[in-house]
């Protein structure tokens, strides 16, 4: 009987060592080339509630939203817990996780948030950098510790009831059915929105999709613009995101905004390709973060850095920091993995390996343009494989202005896109980019091998290519970039040459 016993600890031991190792490797820190205390994943007290024991259906059409805030206060009362969401349809308003916290959608479970407007109250937030007001997030914890959300379930966004649409992202029969469902379209730029709010609030904005202060009745007049982030983490700490299926975004899908201690892993986040501002996974302003062995396949950026927007991000200052991306795959997106364009606070020490971009527009993008400000500095890229890229692989963007890539190479082939040459006073809202090191790079199929364009006045600084083979339409450009070190770097265009320099000082080819 002792030995018996003893097997089954030893058994229960290394299942539960296998499951530990499928989310944080041993070999995650393995040769970190900056300090970084390994992520505890967070604990739950042993009590466990299921979603039908308080009066919740699963028939996907009766609104679970009570039963879900009774759930979760039930398990705060016994400090916690693991609330089951079984197989089923769970219609609901937004949810709210409390500290302690284990939102677990079993496979088969579905949460599916309501498209009714009226149950999304506007709130105080942050959104592409700015503070401002939004709908509440559909999924939501604000200063709450040690929470997870697990499991093999979907949590879907009805995205589809609150984004606009371009007429050019739809075929025509898509676009007569989208006109034909209701919505009113802005005849000038071509773009269907779901409701006369949401167009009357898309022409008055500071900055694509903030819009200017107003009174409550002004905000209330545009309601419907303000979609929210699908899932929105503020200022939380000991988070766990595992195994889950994100999917179908108002706007992004994944914020994490000011956030200690956080685990991505495991998980499945999707978008249709043609979303607006429809990104995976945006990481803001948070420090000490693993995202691992994870797919995205997404209408905008889809693996997104960030920390904040001109004079509210440097106000805010704080930078994203201690991060490592590993074993993710990215297949539609603007961009696989994403530095900017809102990086205020700064980003830095950040490691990114083993990853994959198939079709993504970018491969690895950084972005931004004057008034930012923010150091992007300490970066590690290394053992990135990619194809079909129809940018660039590569892509240093200091003059972005709001456009995907390919759109913003469309009107530089069309000359729309002016750029100043003139070097401008430098001040604290001139961004800067600089120490960043990249290698074992393989990309087959691009348009443009690469393109640095950084800033007469601040160059892209200290960048270093190591170890890197790209098949391409044309070769790389690399623009206002002061040190730049290129060792076995193989660059094989259709036409034209492999690199052409302009304006760059410091090349060292080996």
């Amino acid at each position: 009987m002792k030995s018996l016993f003893t097997l089954f600890i030893l058994i229960s031991s290394i299942s539960v060592s296998a499951q530990q190792q499928s989310v944080l490797p041993d070999d995650l820190y393995e040769n970190l080339p900056f300090p970084m205390e390994k992520i505890k994943l967070p604990t739950f007290p042993n009590n466990t509630v299921n979603i039908k024991d308080f009066g919740a259906k699963d028939d996907g059409n009766t609104l679970c939203t009570e039963a879900f805030a009774k759930a979760i206060d039930a398990l705060a009362a016994k400090n916690g817990g693991k609330l089951i969401v079984p197989r089923g349809l769970w219609l609901t308003g937004p949810i709210v996780l409390k500290s302690n916290i284990n939102l677990h959608i079993e496979r088969g479970g579905v949460i599916i948030f309501s498209p009714d407007f009226s149950l999304y109250p506007l709130i105080e937030t942050s959104f592409e950098g700015f503070d401002t007001r939004r709908c509440q997030s559909p999924l939501s914890a604000k200063e709450a510790e040690n929470i997870a959300i697990t499991g093999e379930g979907v949590i879907d966004g009805s995205g589809e009831a609150w984004r606009p649409v371009k007429k050019e992202k739809m075929t025509d029969r898509q676009w007569k059915e989208l006109l034909a469902s209701g919505g009113v379209l802005n005849d000038k730029r071509n773009i269907w929105w779901p409701t006369a709010s949401a167009l009357h609030g898309s022409l008055d904005v500071i900055d694509q999709n903030v819009p200017k202060a107003r009174d409550e009745a002004g905000w209330l007049a545009i309601k419907d613009f303000l979609r929210p982030v699908m899932v929105s983490l503020v200022s939380c700490k000991n988070v766990w995101l595992d195994g889950v299926t994100f999917q179908n975004s108002p706007a992004w899908n994944i914020h994490p905004l000011m956030c200690e201690n956080l685990v991505i892993s495991n998980l499945t986040v999707r978008n249709p390709w043609y979303s607006q501002n429809g990104d995976g996974l945006d990481v803001e302003s948070c420090k000490n973060v693993v995202v691992y062995n994870s797919n995205f396949d997404v209408g905008d950026d889809a693996i997104c850095i960030k920390s904040g927007k001109n004079e509210d991000g440097r106000r805010r200052a704080m930078p994203t920091e201690n991060l490592i991306v590993k074993g993710c795959v990215v297949y539609h997106g603007h961009g696989g993995f994403v530095v900017g364009s809102e990086m205020s606070g700064g980003v830095r020490n950040v490691k990114v390996s083993e990853c994959t971009f198939m079709g993504t527009d970018v491969g690895l993008r950084f972005k931004s343009t004057r008034g930012r400000g923010g150091i992007v500095e300490n970066i590690w890229i290394s053992d990135i494989n990619m194809t079909n890229i129809p940018a660039e692989p590569l892509l240093f963007d200091l003059f972005y202005g709001g456009k995907s890539a390919i759109e913003a190479k469309e009107d530089e082939a069309a000359g729309l896109s002016v750029k100043s040459t003139l070097s401008m006073p430098i001040d604290e809202t001139t961004p800067q980019f600089r120490n960043i090191n990249i290698k074992n790079i393989v990309c087959k199929g691009a348009g443009r091998a690469m393109y640095f364009n950084g800033l007469p006045e601040m160059n892209v600084k200290n960048v270093s290519l190591e170890n890197v083979y790209i098949q391409a339409d044309t070769g790389a450009v690399i623009s206002e970039t002061d040190g730049i070190t290129i060792k076995n770097v193989t660059i094989v265009p259709k036409i034209g040459d492999p690199i052409i320099f302009k304006n760059t000082k410091n090349i060292n080819e080996q």
